[in-house]
């Protein structure tokens, strides 16, 4: 009887002394991330923290403004747009070997559900469709997101920026796009993929046609001025592992070859 009680204590013991020491060694890892996505950090954050105890703590803005705040040091890791991460490498606050590509999009056209579809097949035919629609909504330019940046862009391409400031509204947020369209405020709405396929009362056309589409790689980097590196590297491992990459699917995004 008191080697059973013995034997008990010591399993006791021994499970407190793990606890312990894993507690010791979690962390909580400061992350930036775009908002192109969110919707896969906030699913894939709690079964990070639940497989290894470390603690997330998220701030989501556009990839502008993460790449910005990121520029201050004032996170562990970030995830936003490649060209972005490429300018924190340039600029020396991330290491090359320190950058993980984690997800790819592309921009798509949506319209209220029930609504006639328009032709998109063609660069020449997307042109037409939308001088002729009665008003469009994107991202706005100014703000930092990037489709909205890219689609700024495809207007000015086609020649036909001036004509379409008086029928575009644009969104300061990502969720007010599908919100416009699914509304009828808005005829035609420009998004990533991954923003508008879930979105009730919307129906998505297709993808930016032709060389007028924009194909975007979300990466994950550790900043040099991290204070949980090991505990930033684990995550970045995680998010290409393929328990995450079947959720990116899921999400509307395709993994990012390696």
């Amino acid at each position: 009887m008191k080697i059973r009680s013995f034997a008990a204590s010591t399993g006791i013991v021994f499970v407190a002394l793990s606890l312990v020491a894993h507690l010791a060694s979690a962390a909580e890892i400061s992350v930036l991330a775009a908002n192109g996505i969110q919707s896969v950090i906030e699913d894939l954050g709690p079964k990070f923290e639940r497989e290894t105890g470390h603690k997330l703590s998220i701030t989501f803005a556009t990839g502008g403004a993460t790449i910005k705040r990121a520029q201050s040091g004032q996170a562990d890791v970030v995830i936003a747009p490649q060209p972005g991460i490429e300018g924190l490498v340039k600029d020396g606050k991330v290491i090359a070997g320190n950058v993980t590509a984690v997800a790819t999009t592309g921009i798509s056209v949506a319209i209220r559900k029930g609504a006639p579809k328009p032709d998109i097949s063609s660069p020449d035919a997307f042109r037409r469709t939308v001088l002729a629609a009665k008003s469009i909504t994107y991202l706005n330019p100014a703000d930092g997101g990037a489709s909205g940046i890219h689609f700024a862009k495809v207007l000015e391409q086609l020649g036909i920026a001036n004509e379409m400031k008086p029928k575009t509204i644009l969104a300061a947020k990502i969720d007010a796009v599908g919100a416009m369209l699914a509304s009828g405020e808005a005829e035609i709405g420009v998004l990533q993929y991954q923003l508008l396929f879930e979105v009730p009362g919307i129906e998505i056309v297709g993808p930016l046609p032709g060389v007028l589409q924009n194909s975007t790689i979300f990466s994950a980097a550790v900043l040099n001025d991290a204070k949980e590196t090991e505990a930033s590297k684990a995550l970045i491992t995680f998010m290409r592992s393929p328990q995450a990459q079947a959720l990116i699917k899921a999400k509307g995004m395709e993994p990012a070859k390696p």
